[in-house]
């Protein structure tokens, strides 16, 4: 599926991915990259991301065919009110953002009628940021989710999910309360428990730390500026997936406290084997 003039706002890690990945695979004629920074948007120019910088959205999304906000989530849906308005009939608009549900309600409320937008979360990524990290194969083999609202035509999802697939992902189509609850246990509440456990370590105890502590906390090193919209946009799934968590630990607590020695290994085998099935 091709858009020949793709706009990305927020060339950071997720934007200069995709718009090296559409660049590497012919999905597009030019690429305009939207940022505050002028600085960081020819850095992304220079490493083949994007091949204009604009400071101004309504300039850059003007002769858009696809215009995708890879901005934090608290920024897109005004963002994509703003930018709905200067845009062309039958421009489609979709977003990266980690969240959904509110993304997706607050645009319905306001989207114009020229334009289609379907919300879109590629679940890929890192704890790294910045186009210096972006990969024109970030998303072979990864899931994009894609979340339409009630107004979206479903050859607009098709349009946006053979993109998708163009740069190497599958896709799948669902709700955005569905997504949100789903990705609470699977992304947000994985990146909670590493930074909690990554601030109880007493500097003193950091040359002790191997394998298991840095693996485990790695995420921790994600953008607060990015998270921290996150947890406050889906704060009611995260504290559902915090009380399935807190459950799962009274078990292993109470098998410790009674020194139970088959129910902290069977504990420990379910989770090896719910782990050992998703692979490496």
């Amino acid at each position: 599926m091709r858009f020949p003039n793709l706009t990305i706002v927020g060339v950071g890690l997720i934007g200069g991915s995709i718009g090296l990945a559409a660049k590497k695979r012919g999905l597009v004629d030019h690429v305009r990259g939207v940022g505050r920074d002028a600085a960081k948007l020819e850095l992304a120019r220079k490493f083949g991301a994007i091949d204009e910088g604009v400071l101004e959205l309504a300039t850059a999304v003007r002769e858009a065919d696809l215009v995708i906000f890879c901005t934090p989530v608290d920024r897109i849906a005004a963002q994509v009110e703003e930018g709905a308005r200067h845009c062309k009939r039958g421009t489609i608009l979709t977003d990266a953002g980690s969240t959904k549900l509110e993304i997706v309600e607050a645009v319905a409320r306001t989207l114009p009628a020229h334009v289609q937008f379907v919300g879109g979360h590629p679940l890929a990524g890192s704890e790294k940021k910045g186009v210096e990290h972006a990969q024109a194969d970030l998303f072979v083999n990864r899931w994009t989710v894609l979340t339409p609202t009630r107004d979206t035509p479903d050859e607009t999802v098709h349009r946006v999910a053979s993109f998708w697939k163009a740069l190497g992902a599958s896709t799948a189509v669902m709700s955005a309360e569905h997504h949100d609850q789903a990705l609470a246990l699977t992304s947000h509440l994985p990146h909670l428990i590493a930074s909690a456990l990554a601030g109880l370590l007493p500097a003193d105890w950091r040359d002790l730390t191997a394998t298991g502590f840095r693996d485990t906390t790695r995420i921790a090193s994600g953008d607060p500026d990015v998270w921290s919209p996150i947890f406050q946009q889906n704060r009611a799934a995260v504290l559902a997936a915090l009380d399935q968590l807190e459950a799962r630990l009274r078990l292993f607590r109470a098998a410790l406290q009674k020194n139970d020695v088959a129910q902290i290994d069977s504990l420990l085998t379910q989770g090896k084997k719910v782990r050992d099935a998703l692979g490496s």
